[in-house]
């Protein structure tokens, strides 16, 4: 360290320059990390019109389609709780609204959720289980690796519908334990964070229809901030009763179609909708590190609150044009490059002009009417869907940025005519239309507004183009597998890969990357081997009947090495040819033993003119070891790793050298010594070669269990020392000892490591309770050499051994790709809606029940009259009337 002459100017004037640049520095990087942007990797959705998954759901917005339909009879009778008249007691003015399917079934066992439990359960908690574990399995990323780390979960949820139905007094004497957990919003999060045991921020938002945007801001934060590496995002609702609708209605705030008339001069307040989405946010830098697939960038986003509007559910003009200002502030984006919005857009003949006004404010002097801002909102195909609208929009906007395309927007008759449309430079794309670029990354925002002020926009960002990566050799087969919790699940995931491999649309290597790397792994499993996508395809009905259930734990695994006699001529050319990791072994070891042989041992190897050398100990001692030793190294890449190992011949010099007993230089030359002393005739001087090379030898003990061929016992000190080594093959030969000691160390998986199964077969002979055992080879006489190896891989994964995949692939550029979610096998848990059976209360009693469930009160709603809604201006935002039909919503 430098010492400062605390009376020398300039060494006190150089110590404060080298500490303002370096806290400069520091503040230029908490800067960097406070607007970093952040990666949206995967979604999972369940939206009404069976958009059960992202595909289906751009399916439905492209093609503009809409999803209101009548209440279902599994919700409550539409016609007992229907009157056109607002005003007459517990009924509401429509009868539609956005649905999605049964909401009662759930996997309850797959969760881990006993069936009492799964019935006192709020249907929004299951909902969000489900949708946020598709997620993730739609970003590639296995649960099961997630334990433990820092992944946050926050969820987006409002309704408190299901609380008022199992804890009404009037059946208190039904109210059991489960009932308390299950209505309560923080457990929506809280039990996703449990299940997949994970230790990041853990919280439910609840600002009504902006709760999950701003659940995704708060995510944002978490992550710049490194509170969290990874995210799951979303917003959840049900509509769980008629109690809440009815309490809308009133308020003048419900269509009577039950559609959301966006923009339109029908426009006569919104319609309420339903569903779940959930998305996987992971920092940018992070994400491209680890290779993910980018679907979108968050670039920015802002909350704020409506402030002193002209009442508590008022919208006001003047907050949404500082929000969406403070959101590209964050985002460094000039509204320039926005080419689309996806509006809040209830249908609200208020709330709409009010909204698009405020648009016009921000992004009126950088768009032209040549060059339109494009708006749109998904509320007008699947309704207004409350705590999930804004996660609905955000995924619309994400899926148009992937397609580069921007979908229609259902407009019903005519534009409302209190949008000054003349003066502003908006348009409503009629028909789905290519969203044009500049050459610059397409961006887009998203808004939504709580009904209790709180607003929120964010802005998106095209995805960086993935640069296309060639791969210098690819692997002549491929490995699929799959697993789940039950046979049931397993046959029924089997099925939707036959039909997604029957696409054709994607490299067999990429759907066997995604599938075997992105999804946790599950007792169930198969194992399907082809070349391409169509043998995949056809090899699945095999893999299916050859399932198998892997044990609970993973099992013990002892490493089998093969001596003389077992190799043949070009043993492992095919991994040398196509696995990099294994060439680099062998190239390694070729490095240390050239030097020492009359001939290059890759030529010995590979080169099928090799001749007389092939069969020659000379050259088989270090060829056999080289082969065995970079198996090795390749099984343990692939995450296979040995409890114990046992070698026989040449081969316990490789177990040596993988147990660590001494370096793989001083291996090498060993073997290469020890070849030479067996050649017959022996060569001169060999037998002092081999006493030379073992006594120079650094030995040391074990790392991991030996056993000995020698003694059949595990290795004692004597394998520390020179004399052992130096034996050249003159031993007894106590390998069935040796395999019983691999038995007691309580072994029941055993690969052996070499170009064949001669020691399993002596295995399967000599020991006792071979049968409880499994066997298998890395290679086989005969067969293909990847065709071996990877029956071997599929042997070990259906045995319950932890594969990692990720090591598996590591030598081939591999791009993740959509693949089928996890087949749930639901049960029914009904859902306790009392208003699921025609009631027989008198209109008095129906008006009580609506005043004893209406969780969100409306006082002082008027209608305004179309007068008022004609002034209008954008200029008038924060002195907006109530927003009641013409402009609430929540």
């Amino acid at each position: 360290m430098t010492t400062i002459d605390a009376n020398d100017p300039r060494q006190l004037m150089a110590k404060a320059v080298k500490e303002l640049r370096e806290l400069r520095a520091r503040v230029k990087e908490l800067e960097t990390a406070r607007d970093a942007p952040i990666a949206i990797v995967g979604m999972g959705c369940r939206f009404p019109g069976g958009a059960d998954d992202p595909a289906s759901f751009w399916e439905l917005v492209r093609e503009g389609r809409d999803a209101i339909a009548e209440v279902p009879a599994s919700r409550w009778d539409a016609s007992d709780y229907y009157d056109p008249d607002r005003e007459a007691p517990g009924k509401m003015a429509t009868r539609r609204g956005g649905f999605i399917g049964d909401i009662d079934a759930f996997d309850a066992a797959f969760f881990g959720v006993s069936p009492p439990e799964a019935r006192g359960m709020d249907p929004q908690q299951r909902l969000f289980l489900e949708v946020a574990w598709e997620a993730l399995e739609h970003a590639g990323i296995a649960a099961d690796t997630l334990v433990e780390r820092a992944v946050g979960v926050y969820a987006g949820i409002c309704s408190s519908q299901h609380a008022c139905n199992v804890f009404d007094v009037s059946i208190i004497e039904q109210i059991d334990a489960h009932h308390g957990t299950g209505s309560t919003f923080a457990v929506t999060a809280g039990r996703l964070s449990h299940f997949l045991g994970v230790k990041g921020p853990s919280l439910a938002v609840d600002t009504a229809c902006s709760s999950s945007l701003v659940a995704l801001h708060l995510a944002c934060q978490g992550l710049r901030s490194g509170e969290c590496e990874l995210a799951l995002v979303g917003g959840v609702n049900l509509l769980l009763g008629p109690q809440i609708s009815v309490s809308f209605s009133k308020a003048r705030m419900l269509s009577a179609d039950g559609r959301c008339k966006t923009f339109a001069a029908s426009a006569d307040g919104y319609g309420r909708g339903e569903g779940c989405g959930v998305v996987v946010l992971r920092r940018l830098s992070d994400a491209l590190a680890r290779g993910e697939r980018v679907l979108a960038v968050v670039r920015g986003s802002a909350v704020n609150h409506d402030g002193p509007s002209s009442g508590l559910i008022a919208p006001n003009g003047h907050a949404q044009v500082d929000v969406i200002r403070d959101a590209l502030r964050q985002a460094g984006i000039e509204p320039a490059r926005v080419g689309y919005v996806e509006a809040h857009g209830t249908g609200t003949l208020l709330g709409d002009p009010i909204e698009v006004s405020a648009l016009g404010e921000v992004f009126g002097k950088s768009h032209t009417r040549q060059r339109p801002l494009l708006l749109g909102s998904a509320k007008a195909n699947i309704g207004h869907l409350e705590a999930a609208a804004g996660i609905s929009g955000l995924i619309k906007l994400v899926l148009s940025l992937q397609h580069k395309t921007v979908p229609p927007h259902p407009l019903v008759g005519e534009r409302n005519p209190y949008i000054p449309w003349s003066r502003l430079p908006v348009e409503i794309p009629a028909a789905a239309q290519p969203w044009a670029s500049d050459g610059a990354p397409r961006v887009g925002g998203v808004s939504s507004f709580g009904f209790s002020g709180t607003n929120v926009h964010v802005v998106l960002e095209e995805a960086p183009e993935a640069a296309p990566v060639e791969a210098p050799v690819e692997r002549p087969l491929h490995v699929l597998a799959l697993s789940a919790k039950s046979d049931g699940a397993l046959r029924a995931l089997v099925a939707a890969y036959q039909r997604r491999l029957g696409a054709g649309d994607a490299p067999a290597g990429d759907v066997c990357f995604t599938a075997n790397t992105g999804r946790a792994q599950l007792r169930h499993r198969a194992c399907a081997i082809g070349r391409t996508a169509e043998e995949l395809c056809e090899d699945l009905d095999r893999a299916l009947a050859e399932a198998a259930v892997a044990p609970p734990s993973d099992p013990k695994i002892a490493f089998l090495f093969t001596g003389q006699g077992s190799q043949q001529a070009g043993m492992a050319r095919g991994l040398y040819e196509a696995q990099p990791s294994f060439r680099r072994c062998v190239d390694r070891c070729a490095e240390i033993v050239d030097p020492l042989l009359s001939r290059p041992i890759r030529e010995v190897l590979f080169d099928e003119g090799a001749g007389d050398a092939a069969g020659q100990a000379a050259f088989t001692q270090p060829a056999l070891f080289i082969v065995e030793y970079a198996l090795a190294e390749l099984w343990r890449q692939w995450g296979v790793k040995p409890t114990a190992v046992l070698g026989h011949g040449v081969g316990e010099h490789v177990a040596a050298c993988v147990a660590g007993v001494m370096p793989l230089e001083d291996a090498l030359r060993l073997v290469v010594a020890r070849g030479r002393s067996m050649q017959s005739p022996p060569a001169a001087g060999s037998p002092d070669e081999l006493s030379r090379a073992a006594g120079a030898a650094r030995l040391r003990a074990p790392a991991l269990p030996l056993v000995s061929s020698v003694t059949g016992a595990l290795a004692d000190d004597a394998i520390t020392r020179g004399a052992y080594w130096a034996r050249a093959g003159r031993e007894a030969d106590r390998l069935a000892g040796g395999l019983r000691a691999l038995r007691e160390l309580g072994c029941g998986v055993f690969v052996e490591v070499g170009p064949g199964a001669a020691l399993i077969e002596r295995g399967q002979r000599e020991l006792e309770d071979s049968g409880k055992a499994r066997w298998v080879p890395s290679l086989v006489a005969g067969k293909d050499d990847w065709g071996a190896l990877l029956g071997a891989v599929a042997a070990l994964y259906r045995a319950g051994v932890a594969i990692d995949w990720g090591g598996f692939e590591r030598d081939y550029p591999r791009r993740r790709v959509t693949l089928p979610t996890y087949p749930f096998e639901r049960k029914d848990y009904p859902a306790p809606i009392p208003a699921r059976r025609r009631s027989a209360r008198s209109s008095e009693a129906g008006a009580h029940s609506v005043s004893e469930a209406g969780a969100h009160g409306v006082s002082e709603v008027r209608t305004l009259t179309v007068r008022e809604v004609g002034a209008l201006t954008v200029e008038h935002g924060s002195a907006d009337p109530h927003r009641s039909v013409n402009g609430g919503s929540p």
